[in-house]
């Protein structure tokens, strides 16, 4: 194997040590959980799952845990919204942070029970 080979090998793994490629926070895990809102639904039909994700993930990518949802469009019998208090309690109780419409929502479901 030529020399100059290993030479970019080695260069290639300082740098990415030193532009923080290998972060403490991918190593050991910390993550900020956040609850908040993922769109689902039809165009002009919106539908939106409550989900515990980490902060760096996209609005409607992936996530770790549904935790109720909310239908804005519900009509008629249809239930509008739904949280699953003892999981929002326990994501809380973690240190997940509430988006500022998850808060809005979570009181006025408070209020209506």
């Amino acid at each position: 194997m030529p020399n100059y080979f290993i030479n970019a090998c080695c260069f290639a793994a300082k740098r990415a040590i030193i532009c923080g490629f290998f972060r403490p926070s991918t190593i050991f895990g910390n993550i900020m959980v956040v609850i908040r809102l993922a769109r689902g639904g039809a165009k002009k039909r919106p539908f939106f799952n409550i989900v515990a994700t980490d902060s760096r993930n996209r609005r409607d990518g992936r996530f770790i845990e549904r935790i109720g949802f909310y239908n804005p469009m519900a009509a008629g019998g249809e239930v509008g919204l739904r949280i699953t208090e003892d999981r929002l309690a326990h994501w809380q109780s973690v240190g997940a942070q509430l988006s500022p419409t998850v808060a809005r929502l979570v009181a006025q479901n408070k209020k209506a029970a």
